[in-house]
């Protein structure tokens, strides 16, 4: 990791954003990082082990809503960076209110997952919990999750410090971290539209799924399941590739295996939040 870049003076704006969030790191004692090992995340937890060094830990919450590579993920990058890499398990379908999938769902899942990230620093004698969630998420659509933030006090230094999306991937990447130009990858939950019960069957077969379209070599995609309609997403520049006979036929093959009735390709490719309130 390159630290360096964080004591130049004639830096981006967006550096000097950066060392302003450092700074403001330095005054806690401990901190415990939400972390999923995407960039948003990986920013603050490399931010957070330079300013407390081994007072820092990244934890990790893993539930049948996280795609399984995902987590692999996360300790490759926690490793990157050399913070400590914490896991901790718990369960969204044990709440009936996250199972129904209303328009809540995300705040449901975001309240659970940083109320074990707080039991989680609590045993550990750390005093602050951080998330990634930066300046340009407050306005980025239906994003009930922010509420739960909000409740539980979370330290959010990226949007404090009015760090944009495009702004976190400049830093990471003068940080020198693997994941500055990492796609989005929000829990599987959200390939479900509001409306349709989550179950571990569903989110089984989404996560199985997008496990086949990352072999075929996609990077920027989304399996939706629509109760037994699998409608797959993929970025505009890769849509030449998902219109591939061969990779229909597999796509059609394998996903009709996992319990999907009907596969289908969506041409107006991929788009975040597609299936939540504000897309209806």
């Amino acid at each position: 990791m390159q630290a360096s870049v964080l004591s130049d003076d004639g830096s981006t704006p967006a550096l000097g954003k950066a060392r302003g969030a450092l700074q403001t790191l330095r005054e806690h004692d401990g901190i415990l990082v939400a972390f999923s090992g995407g960039v948003d995340s990986a920013v603050v937890a490399a931010l957070a082990q330079l300013a407390v060094g081994e007072d820092a830990v990244a934890c990790t919450a893993r539930s049948e809503t996280l795609p399984a590579a995902e987590l692999e993920g996360a300790r490759a990058v926690a490793a990157e960076i050399g913070i400590e890499h914490l896991v901790v398990e718990f369960s969204e379908l044990e709440n009936p209110q996250f199972v129904e999938n209303d328009g809540m769902r995300c705040y449901h899942c975001r309240s659970m997952r940083l109320t074990a990230m707080y039991e989680a620093a609590a045993a550990r004698g750390i005093p602050t919990v951080c998330d990634g969630t930066n300046a340009s998420d407050p306005g980025s659509g239906h994003r009930p999750g922010l509420q739960a933030v909000d409740e539980l006090e979370v330290a959010s230094p990226l949007l404090e410090h009015g760090i944009s999306k495009g702004e976190v991937r400049e830093i990471a990447a003068a940080l020198g971290l693997s994941v500055a130009d990492k796609p989005a990858m929000a829990c599987l939950s959200s390939r479900i539209p509001t409306g349709i019960p989550v179950t571990a069957d569903r989110l089984d077969r989404i996560d199985q799924a997008e496990q086949l379209l990352r072999t075929w070599g996609f990077e920027q995609f989304r399996v939706r399941d629509h109760d037994g309609l699998a409608r797959i997403e993929v970025a505009p520049a890769e849509l030449g590739a998902a219109l591939d006979p061969a990779f229909a036929a597999a796509a059609q093959l394998h996903l009709r295996d996992l319990g999907f009735d009907h596969v289908t390709l969506d041409l107006g490719g991929y788009r975040t939040g597609s299936v939540s309130p504000a897309s209806h």
